[in-house]
């Protein structure tokens, strides 16, 4: 094992022995490394899928939970108003708001990190504009710029996916510019602007590492971000349209039948949801903590 790599690997480790001292959070793990496997196992692990039109009968729709349907099989969470297994929806919903959360996330760190780093090494007028900016968009609420967003851009899920990540993408950049313009006022930063280093090897190999800790951070909190946020313009009509399930869409399906009794309809995605989304935060709390610096003074 060469040097550099028993480093990461010690890292690691020490890593995962500070975390693993809160139970909560590593119970919040455990929770989203479950909820991750059976979405992406989710033809295997349902009895249904509940999205092909030739596997629904209506004589199934608004089962009680624990009710058994015409195809022979138990619906443990009962079924909608299409006779959809709400446990198989829930999956499948999961498998959608994931990728979505996940992969607005990422773009959205790409995205902010490289403003925020550019702002960080030029300075200047540069920095004063481009602050300006992120400072504009950040009084304003995510979710009143991700409805605005959608409403131009159009349903679907690459436009739901732009729209999150330009209504969050702020947020890493004021992050990596509060961190890379700490560090870009040290002595080794200094030392490899002396020397003929393209800007980008400046920015990407010196300042980006030393500012990815509060990054990671973020990160962990945009994507439960995201995930809350789709669900919330599904929810409103403006997310995926229907042939792309949600969790946001069938909480939204099943709002109508709360007060007739029939609360399973929307309230086990709502509980799969919120469960997703604290598991997260949890696990980002403790990250931050984790990583803090002040944390061994």
């Amino acid at each position: 094992m060469s040097l550099d790599a028993e480093t990461r690997w010690t890292r690691l480790a020490g890593f995962w022995s500070d975390f693993r001292q809160s139970p909560v959070a590593v119970a919040a793990l455990i929770v989203i490394v479950s909820v991750v496997l059976m979405a992406v196992l989710a033809p295997l692990v349902t009895p249904q899928d509940p999205y092909n039109q030739q596997t629904l009968d209506l004589f199934d729709a608004r089962l009680e939970p624990g009710e058994t349907g015409s195809g022979g099989y138990v619906h443990w969470l009962g079924t909608d108003a299409a006779g959809r297994d709400v446990y198989s929806a829930i999956l499948y919903g999961l498998r959608t708001s994931l990728i979505v959360g996940v992969s607005a996330g990422f773009c959205a760190l790409l995205l902010g990190t490289t403003v925020g780093l550019v702002a960080a090494y030029y300075g200047g007028r540069v920095e004063a504009v481009i602050m300006r900016i992120i400072d504009l968009q950040l009084s304003l609420p995510a979710i009143l710029l991700a409805l605005v967003l959608v409403a131009m851009l159009g349903q679907g899920m690459p436009q739901l996916i732009g729209a999150l990540t330009a209504a969050q993408y702020a947020y890493f950049a004021r992050t990596t510019h509060g961190a890379a313009s700490a560090e870009r006022r040290k002595d080794y930063i200094e030392a490899a602007l002396s020397t003929p280093l393209p800007a980008r090897q400046v920015l990407f190999r010196h300042l980006l590492p030393n500012a990815l800790p509060p990054l990671i951070v973020v990160a962990t909190v945009q994507v439960a971000n995201s995930i809350a946020l789709e669900a919330t313009l599904s929810f409103l009509g403006l997310g995926l349209p229907l042939t792309q399930p949600s969790l946001g869409s069938l909480i939204s399906n099943g709002f109508q039948f709360l007060l007739s009794g029939r609360y399973w309809i929307s309230i086990y995605p709502g509980i799969a949801l919120m469960l997703t989304v604290v598991a997260i935060n949890l696990v980002g709390d403790q990250v931050r903590y984790v990583l803090n610096p002040r944390r061994s003074r």
